[in-house]
Formats: structure tokens, sequence, C-alpha cells
């Protein structure tokens, strides 16, 4: 299993005092030498983190993958086309979320999403979709012929209880599972951290996760190189499931 690291939040720190600093760009390049395989940077349609100019120096910098995560938005396409990252991955966004609250329902709106896929494939950049493990949504994402998914583990993330967790646990696995037999790529990500990326790490079918949060606020505490080290010893020393 791989590890992308999301820097957004490094971004929210250096906008809460309108300077330079922390350097979002810094940090990716921190991040790779620490053994990420990929850099995802959400530009939301109110730019409350990352900001434009972060995503072209971004481009030019990052030596692994750049996934630009994003709204099919119009202006957020031009400029993913413009920028040319290694990979988008769509998500739902509302102006007034802290973080995304849950995956696109594809199901209800494939045929704009197709054509923001065969845009973004039109000018070789691979497509994830950011999808609740619910196999409709799975199975559409197939049928508009995106590359990959991202199953959205937030409700895995906050189980209260060991029953719930579990029972989110079984429904990422049995969609991970359901996915790869599509011929799609599986991701994961949303509200991971130290202690419930373990059973995720098992899930042999999810090729990779993105995980930004939990990272950053270690980092506050160990520095970023030695958080992000021991979460990728974390993603990489999974047991058979």
């Amino acid at each position: 299993m791989r590890l992308a690291i999301n820097i957004d939040h490094v971004a929210t720190l250096r906008n809460a005092r309108g300077g330079d600093l922390p350097d979002p760009v810094e940090a990716a390049v921190i991040c790779e030498k620490a053994g990420a395989v990929g850099i995802v940077c959400h530009l939301r349609e109110d730019r409350r983190h990352i900001k434009d100019r972060d995503v072209e120096l971004l481009r030019k910098k990052v030596k692994s993958k750049l996934d630009l995560e994003m709204a099919a938005t119009p202006e957020i396409v031009r400029i993913a086309v413009d920028v040319k990252p290694d990979l988008v991955t769509l998500v739902p966004e509302k102006r007034q979320e802290l973080t995304t609250e849950g995956g696109l329902d594809v199901a209800a709106q494939k045929d704009r999403l197709r054509t923001v896929i065969e845009t973004f494939h039109s000018h070789e950049i691979l497509v994830s979709l950011f999808v609740d493990p619910v196999e409709s949504q799975v199975e559409a994402s197939k049928d508009i012929d995106t590359d990959m998914i991202e199953i959205h583990t937030g409700e895995y993330a906050e189980a209260k209880s060991q029953r719930d967790k579990k029972n989110q646990l079984l429904r990422i696995k049995s969609m991970a599972r359901h996915g790869k037999s599509l011929g799609l790529g599986v991701n994961a990500g949303h509200g991971l951290d130290y202690v419930n990326i373990k059973p995720i790490a098992a899930i042999r079918e999810i090729d990779e996760v993105s995980i930004g949060h939990a990272i950053i606020v270690r980092a506050m505490f160990v520095g970023l190189e030695k958080a992000v080290k021991e979460m990728v010893r974390l993603v990489k020393g999974r047991t058979t499931t």
C-alpha cells in the first residue's frame, strides 16, 4: 500500500497569518523525501487553504505524483487542464463545510461527470472519483470510465462503537474488492490516523491511502519528516486479510 499526503492544512496555517509561512511546497518536498509517493492538495472554489499559485509551484516541485482534489466546476476544471496534475480526484464541495463530508453521488450525475472525465482523459490526466463504500456508486464510477475510485473512510473513522467500526470496515473492504473486480484502481481516505489506519492497511485491494490532518498534527510534536516516516511504516506494515 502506498501513502499520499494531503498538505492542505499547512496552507491553512499559513493563511491564518496572511504571510508566506509555513510553505506548503516546502512541506511537499519534505513529505516526498520521507517516503510519500504522492502529494494531494484541494483547490477549493473559495481558496480557503490552497491557492492557485501553490498548485502551479507544486506542479514544478513534486517529483512523485501530484493529485489535485477538486469540485467538477468549469473554473477548476480549466485550471487543472492548464496545470496538468498527474491525477485529479473529483469530490463534492460545500462552501460552509470544514472538510469534505461525503462521497460524490456519481449515480445521480453520470452524464456531467462523464463529460468532465473525457475532458481530463483528452489531456492525458488520470481521474479518481471520491465515493462512499456503496455498490451503486462504485458501479456508476466504472460506467463512466474513471480510472480509479477513492473510498470515503469518514464513517469508519468517526464510528463510536467497535461494532459500528467493524461494520464500516467490512463495507470498505467489500467495495474495495468490488472495485478491483471491475478493473478500477482503488484508493481510500478521510479521517485516517495513526491508530485507525492499521485495519485499512490490511485490505490488500486498496492501492493507496491519502492522509493529511493526522500527519500535520503529529508533525507539530515530532517534526514533519518523522511524522511521515511513522505513517509510512504503518501503511506498509499490513497483515494478510
